[in-house]
């Protein structure tokens, strides 16, 4: 019994262990650096960096010396015959000293089947043979290789530059993701309070109704406006499920993983209003589109360059060791086994000389790609300072609208209060109170927007410039 106790024990720490490591809660800030770091397309873009040094070695070892071995093992099942002109051996002696010099057997009296009348059939050397060699080879000049290590060493910037723009891009969702999370709970907030005091008022009006002293139509006003925001509230309660499915996704987590958001939309709009962001000065190398068209430009000009490297020689060297052993039996292994050596160095150089003009349209082609990436770095540079220019207005103009819509959600919240307070005092109608009602509600949900518009226009301007500003 007490084992069993023990176990239950151990198991229900266990669960209360996974549960408080799968109890994610976040500040934004917390919330873009998980991100970063467990988003699977930023742990892909990670991975490609890691692709581009691999391969950047890769391309450097090309050019380093290389040291290869082999082995390799002959047995004859049937030897190949020969056939030794029989003028060369008129004695046969002379054949039996032929023998033992080369290594050789013949057998004149047993000639093979079909041989020309005046021959002897051989055959050469042993049954079996086993050869090991070595061989090291040096690259000594090829303008290719020369052209590949600038082209590794471009790649791996395209790839750095690549995860920023990842990095970016992350950052970004991340923050709209937050944002709406916010969003949904926030104006969830502000409908169960709106359905609260509807309901109130319903009910007040009702019994008024009730007495005589109130038309039915206010009663059917209100409940019209009460319907519509219980529509509105099981909307944003579906919306919430969204939003925070979408904001898991962007975090690297699973679906349904369950989240805890502790920032204040007040709070996080007051930290994201920076005016000097709009006065910076624009510094267009630093944005990462920039730089990848800069790359693109880099990657054609060594195209160009690699092109034209096949017009020179490459050169090579070379230089070979190994040893071999002869015999009619398998006996390699034995100590007086006999092994010859044999080496050899060498040098080969490669001249291109005609190609059918196939090399010139190669470069002529290289050529043109290079035009076409510089135009596209000054298109890159033009639509950039477009895009900073309008990101800075997008800013302004949402700092701007939320000031506006502030001020009139607190003039329409006044409104309403005025227009609640004269209707159950028998001065206005059912109707002046719904409009001043859907006005307030109009005014509570532009006001929401205009705080998220800052948060996701400040997180565009900080993309399109490069420059992160931490709060």
């Amino acid at each position: 019994m007490k084992k069993i106790i023990n176990i239950l024990f151990l198991l229900g720490t266990i669960f209360v262990l996974e549960a408080q490591e799968n109890n994610y809660a976040f500040t934004l800030n917390e919330a873009i650096d998980f991100a970063l770091e467990n988003n699977r397309i930023a742990k892909n873009a990670s991975r490609d960096i890691e692709t581009a040094e691999k391969l950047k070695w890769e391309t450097t070892a090309i050019g380093l010396p290389q040291i290869n071995a082999t082995v390799g093992y002959q047995n004859w099942l049937k030897q190949q015959v020969s056939l030794f002109p029989a003028a060369f051996s008129d004695q046969h002696s002379q054949i039996r000293d032929l023998d033992q010099y080369y290594n050789v057997t013949a057998d004149p009296n047993n000639p093979i089947p079909n041989a020309p009348e005046g021959f002897i059939p051989i055959t050469f050397g042993t049954k079996q043979n086993l050869t090991a060699s070595a061989t090291l080879s040096q690259l000594l000049f090829d303008g290719s290789y020369l052209v590949g290590l600038q082209s590794a060493k471009v790649f791996l910037e395209i790839s750095i530059n690549a995860k920023e723009k990842t990095n970016l891009e992350i950052r970004k969702a991340v923050i709209s993701t937050y944002s709406n999370v916010i969003l949904s709970e926030e104006s969830i907030i502000i409908l169960e309070n709106n359905k609260s005091a509807l309901q109130k008022n319903l009910n007040e009006t009702s019994e008024i109704y009730e007495n005589g002293l109130a038309e039915e139509e206010s009663v059917e006003q209100l409940q019209i406006t009460l319907s519509n925001i219980e529509s509105a509230l099981l909307n944003a309660k579906r919306l919430k499920l969204i939003a925070y499915q979408m904001f898991n996704i962007s975090l690297g987590l699973e679906l349904n993983t369950p989240v805890v958001i502790n920032d204040n939309l007040e709070d996080l709009v007051f930290q994201n209003i920076k005016f000097n962001l709009i006065e910076d000065n624009i510094e267009i190398e630093n944005n990462v589109d920039y730089k990848i068209a800069q790359n693109d430009k880099e990657s054609k000009e060594l195209l160009l360059k690699l092109e034209k490297s096949k017009y020179l020689p490459s050169l090579s060297a070379f230089i070979n060791g190994g040893y071999t052993a002869n015999s009619d039996a398998f006996t390699f292994a034995d100590s007086n086994q006999k092994w010859f050596g044999s080496s050899l160095f060498g040098v080969s150089m490669n001249i291109p000389i005609f190609s059918s003009f196939e090399r010139n349209a190669s470069t002529q082609r290289a050529k043109i790609e290079l035009d076409k990436a510089e135009e596209n770095l000054t298109e890159t540079e033009q639509q950039l300072l477009l895009d900073i220019a309008t990101a800075k207005s997008n800013y302004e103009f949402a700092i701007h609208q939320y000031q506006t819509s502030k001020q009139n959600l607190n003039l329409a919240e006044r409104i309403e209060k005025k227009n609640q307070t004269k209707f159950f005092e028998g001065i206005t109608t059912s109707f002046d109170l719904r409009q001043a009602q859907m006005q307030l509600y109009t005014s509570q949900e532009e006001y929401l927007k205009s705080m998220i518009q800052v948060i996701n226009k400040k997180a565009d301007l900080e993309t399109v410039l490069n420059k992160i500003e931490t709060n």
